[in-house]
């Protein structure tokens, strides 16, 4: 049985996973429960990894894969993990495990995409990848790149990870975004605009967030979801 914390965690965590493709950052889950600090996100997340209902994967910044949904979250018998494992034998599924969906389409990878200081801007086709049916938000275009750099750990994408993206040339302000800035680099970065102002920020303290009038970018696609090679 899970305390009424544990639960508010876990369902905050479910539906930023779903929502982004990526799990919230211990600093917007210390806000989302209203938290002092951020040592009680530790205790609660100890607490539902030891009740198996989430995994945090190893060596990796921050990220988390749900596992299992308790009875009082179970609405969808269609949930699966946003993380996809690969290269390794799969691990016996838990008891209440939720099923995978069976389905999986091939997307083309367009080449590397920044977490960092930015690229060259994204062109040809350089492979292709099969992705969950499920992990494919809405209608439209899907494609995916692979992660170089690490500006963006601190929401649970790393370096060489796969990222899955929905074309589009619009976001809302926190959207995950492929950005193409003055038609010439791509960079994977959080979204948010005021007024002509287009800042684009990264998940690393490292990092400085970098501000361009709104005619210097271009959305290319949002972030829907993530596949992870070991």
């Amino acid at each position: 049985m899970l305390t009424r914390k544990q639960l508010d965690l876990l369902e905050f965590i479910h539906k930023r996973v779903q929502r982004d493709g990526v799990p919230p950052s211990f600093d917007e889950m210390k806000e989302a429960l209203d938290l002092r600090s951020k040592s009680g996100i530790h205790r609660l997340i100890t607490a539902l990894e030891e009740r198996g209902f989430i995994r945090r994967l190893a060596h990796r910044a921050r990220a988390i894969e749900i596992v299992k949904l308790p009875d009082a979250l179970d609405t969808s018998k269609g949930f699966v993990p946003k993380v996809i494992e690969g290269d390794r034998p799969a691990a016996a599924p838990p008891a209440r495990s939720l099923p995978v969906e069976a389905h999986a389409m091939e997307l083309p990878v367009m080449g590397r995409i920044a977490a960092g200081v930015p690229i060259a801007a994204i062109s040809e086709e350089s492979h292709k990848v099969a992705v969950p049916g499920q992990m494919l938000s809405g209608k439209g275009h899907h494609y995916a790149l692979e992660v170089k750099g690490d500006s963006m750990i601190d929401v649970g994408i790393n370096d060489g990870d796969i990222v899955v993206i929905r074309e589009t040339n619009t976001a809302d302000n926190g959207d995950i975004v492929v950005a193409l800035v003055e038609d010439q680099e791509a960079t994977l970065k959080r979204f948010r605009q005021q007024g002509n102002t287009i800042a684009l920020e990264a998940a690393n303290p490292a990092y400085e967030t970098r501000l361009f009038h709104d005619d210097q970018v271009k959305v290319q696609g949002c972030l829907v979801g993530l596949i992870r090679s070991y």
